[in-house]
């Protein structure tokens, strides 16, 4: 058992550790967290800037294309906005149903629990 003299020192080894495991346990988390959410804000922020920039560029020649007036102009803006529209649903489609970090990769009967392991 402790003497009463060693009470004041491991009150202080005893917020040590706990001042350490906090750090440990919820700063050093929340850093690697903000990194990760930084450059995946930074990501996202590219990609929708160049999709933007692309579909002026596909609009602009699909309008270049076709002959000079204000209907055929109007032609390309409808064609192309059912061509984006078309793109983004076929995008949806292909993208699984389920997340890949939920622990279900394939999505598929085979990786499902039995009913004899429940």
């Amino acid at each position: 058992m402790a003497e009463l003299q060693d009470i004041p020192r491991l009150m202080r080894e005893f917020i040590d550790l706990s001042k350490a495991y906090l750090v440990q346990e919820t700063v050093e988390p929340a850093k690697k967290l903000g990194y990760f959410a930084g450059m995946s804000f930074a990501a996202t922020t590219l990609w929708a800037m160049s999709l933007i920039l692309l579909s002026v560029a596909g609009l602009r020649s699909l309008v270049g294309v076709l002959p000079s007036g204000e209907y055929w102009e109007a032609l390309a803006y409808v064609c192309y906005a059912i061509l984006l529209v078309g793109l983004c649903g076929l995008l949806i489609k292909l993208v699984p149903a389920r997340g890949v970090h939920d622990g279900n990769r394939s999505g598929g009967a085979a990786s499902r629990p039995s009913k004899d392991a429940i």
